[in-house]
């Protein structure tokens, strides 16, 4: 069997660079890949605690840092992949560029606050 279409265009994007649905900073996708790893820690952190009887004010106190830890890492990765496609989009100037950068960090801690 073949690939599918839309399987051969994702591949073909890809393979550009051109897929809009990429975050294509690499330094973004390190930071975002990071945040995961620790979360991913925290998760088997939690499992050896309920390995080990402690009580369920201290595990669901864990459950909460993990799902902060989630929650941010998520409006991270949208944010700089909002970033990415406007600039993708605007082709602004490096001053445009540096105030859209700064708008873009205002928003997102905006947005954090909210969560």
């Amino acid at each position: 069997m073949g690939k599918s279409t839309a399987t051969k265009k994702a591949a073909s994007s890809l393979e550009t660079g051109c897929d809009p649905t990429v975050l294509t900073d690499s330094d973004a996708r390190t930071e975002v890949l990071n945040r995961l790893r620790r979360a991913e820690g925290q998760l088997r952190g939690i499992q050896r605690m309920i390995e080990d009887g402690e009580s369920c004010l201290k595990i669901g106190q864990q459950f909460s840092a993990v799902r902060k830890a989630l929650d941010s890492t998520y409006l991270r990765m949208t944010v700089c992949f909002m970033e990415q496609e406007l600039e993708a989009r605007l082709s602004p100037g490096e001053d445009q560029k540096a105030d859209l950068s700064a708008m873009m960090k205002d928003m997102e801690t905006l947005l954090a606050r909210m969560g």
